[in-house]
């Protein structure tokens, strides 16, 4: 919410692409709803458990009168995500993704986390354990780098121009 808020200093409403049947769906639109509160915007949840339900869920989207889309992790998304790429170009609205997938295919913003770094921390932990460590013994980690990819290709398709406080901050910037 924070990068859409830097993006668009107008953000008033923001439309939540999700998943009612997603794993940590429900904790993920709390803390989105957190955030978005704190900067002044309204949520508008669009609820995408269903490859069927892409045009509803895309027709929510549009007739919300949104000023940018979170597209939340989820399988059925992903699987139609040229569509939901597609749709955002054509209808001119800023979306930030879940993954840097989305943006190397056409997307605007993604932050997320660095899933290389993920695999080699893991790979300390298969070490840790061929070594002799019991696998209940060892911590719980969280992800501690993440990554903020940008498209200015996209950017100026739908007309917006990224700060450069931004565009400092990225790891990696389409051209």
């Amino acid at each position: 919410m924070e990068l859409l808020k830097e993006v668009i200093r107008k953000l008033s409403r923001v439309s939540v692409l999700g998943n009612s049947t997603e794993p940590g769906n429900a904790e993920t639109l709390r803390e989105t709803q957190l955030a978005a509160g704190a900067f002044g915007a309204q949520l508008q949840y669009v609820d995408l458990h269903e490859p069927g339900n892409l045009v509803r869920a895309l027709s929510e989207i549009k007739n919300g009168r949104t000023n940018a889309v979170v597209v939340f992790r989820n399988p059925v998304a992903s699987a139609q995500r040229t569509r939901i790429i597609d749709f955002m170009a054509k209808n001119r609205l800023p979306a930030i993704y879940v993954a840097p997938e989305w943006v190397e295919d056409g997307g605007l913003l993604s932050y997320a986390l660095d899933v290389r770094d993920n695999y080699r921390r893991a790979a300390t932990y298969v070490d840790r354990i061929l070594k002799g460590a019991k696998p209940g013994d060892l911590p719980v980690e969280q992800p501690t780098k993440f990554e903020l990819v940008i498209n200015l290709k996209t950017a100026k398709q739908i007309g917006l121009t990224i700060p450069p406080n931004v565009l400092a901050r990225a790891d990696k910037v389409i051209r």
